[in-house]
């Protein structure tokens, strides 16, 4: 297939530090597109110009539409490092396509600051919330984001002090490799300078306080990491449930009568790219969903509220089922074992008679494991101490062939 559509990284400096090859291909187009910046530093003798349009989708059906034209698309830094190379190839094949790239914002600010870029967690906050940034803040972390401007380091300065990460020290850096390229620093503790430029990089040192709280993405977070009403997968059963489900990128879960979205949250974190959905009928418990999901960095976590199994029609099939609120409900297990992809995972716990005997049919009928999960606690009797055991969970997990 002919090559028809270029994608070229575009520093600060503008066109003016393109390669005289990539110019030359720049005079040969005969549309091309880029942000306005991007475009006015073009002449005047160059092709049909288009900038960005809102929403970006409409954009990619013209582009759609000049197919087997020369048509170039030029790109703030790296295109496919959280650019538009990753949404342009979402709808054209790679055998269509030429990238040339430029250095990221990542690679620039990790060389100004001596950071080995492979040991730095990266995340882009421009135009996404800046609570996708709560799973990666651990001590002693490195970390860099694309930003929007001076908010978003503000609401990131917010999040620091929240977990008690006030020390942290930030940089944040504007126009790298410009003519007008600056660089702040200060500390999650004081005030954002009121001028930062609409695009830039932040730089977060995480401070290693002994006192703040450690979130790891490990799965089992403390229990009272989640706002809850008691309908909580308890933190022990929690990790285990979650390394059954095995959360790998890109994967979606279904959480089946989700309560607060713990288990949901815990195989978002787990995984870059792991995709869920929480199902659950209660608004008040949704209110706890959304407010969890923020709190610890999976604003992305889908809710759907409504009675099951109703609710799972006509969605993407998952690769994964928990079953909680609803293991003993047979027509909701149908719907969601029906849904479930080939080799998909399904994992259901119940605490109940009713809920021990479904899953023990279902073992009987499709196989895979009946583990029962028990877990005491030390609780005081008088000046002493005794192991109280907690309510045991019988654990069904099965892979569909």
């Amino acid at each position: 297939m002919t090559r028809w559509l270029t994608i070229v990284g575009v520093g600060d400096d503008g066109v003016a530090g393109l390669s005289p090859a990539i110019r030359a291909l720049l005079e040969a187009a005969e549309i091309i597109v880029g942000s306005e910046r991007l475009l006015s530093h073009l002449s005047k003798e160059t092709a049909r110009r288009y900038p960005w349009t809102s929403p970006l989708s409409d954009m990619v059906s013209k582009i759609a539409d000049w197919r087997g034209r020369r048509v170039v698309v030029l790109a703030t830094g790296d295109p496919m490092h959280f650019g538009v190379g990753v949404t342009l190839l979402r709808h054209f094949s790679a055998e269509e396509v030429v990238i040339f790239p430029t250095l990221s914002a990542f690679t620039l600010a990790a060389a100004r600051l001596g950071w080995p870029l492979q040991e730095v967690e990266t995340v882009s906050l421009h135009g996404r919330p800046a609570a996708l940034i709560q799973p990666l803040i651990q001590p002693g972390a490195k970390l860099l984001a694309l930003t929007e401007g001076g908010e978003t380091v503000k609401a990131v300065t917010e999040i620091l002090r929240a977990r008690g990460y006030g020390p942290s020290r930030l940089t944040v850096f504007e126009h790298m490799g410009g003519e007008t390229e600056r660089k702040t620093v200060l500390t999650a503790d004081q005030d954002v300078p009121a001028d930062i430029a609409a695009f830039s990089t932040l730089a977060v040192e995480c401070a290693a306080i002994p006192a703040a709280p450690v979130l790891p993405r490990v799965p089992g977070l403390p229990d009272d990491a989640f706002v809850h009403d008691g309908q909580l997968t308890k933190r022990d059963v929690r990790a285990v449930t979650v390394a059954a489900l095995g959360p790998v990128p890109g994967a979606l879960l279904w959480d089946l009568g989700a309560g607060c979205g713990s288990v949901g949250i815990e195989w978002m974190r787990a995984a870059r790219g792991a995709r869920a959905v929480a199902f659950e009928r209660s608004a008040e418990r949704i209110a706890m969903i959304a407010e969890n999901a923020t709190a610890l960095g999976t604003p992305d976590l889908e809710i759907v509220e409504g009675d099951l199994p109703g609710t799972l029609e006509r969605r993407p099939s998952p690769g994964a089922l928990f079953i909680g609120g609803a293991v003993s409900n047979p027509a909701v297990f149908q719907a969601a074992w029906s849904a479930l992809g080939a080799g998909g995972r399904c994992v259901a716990n119940a605490v109940t008679l009713e809920g021990e005997a479904a899953l023990i049919d279902r073992h009987a009928t499709y196989g895979g494991e009946l583990v029962r999960i028990s877990v005491s606690e030390a609780t005081p009797v008088g000046r002493l101490h005794a192991m109280r055991p907690r309510m045991s969970v019988l654990q069904w997990r099965a892979t569909k062939g």
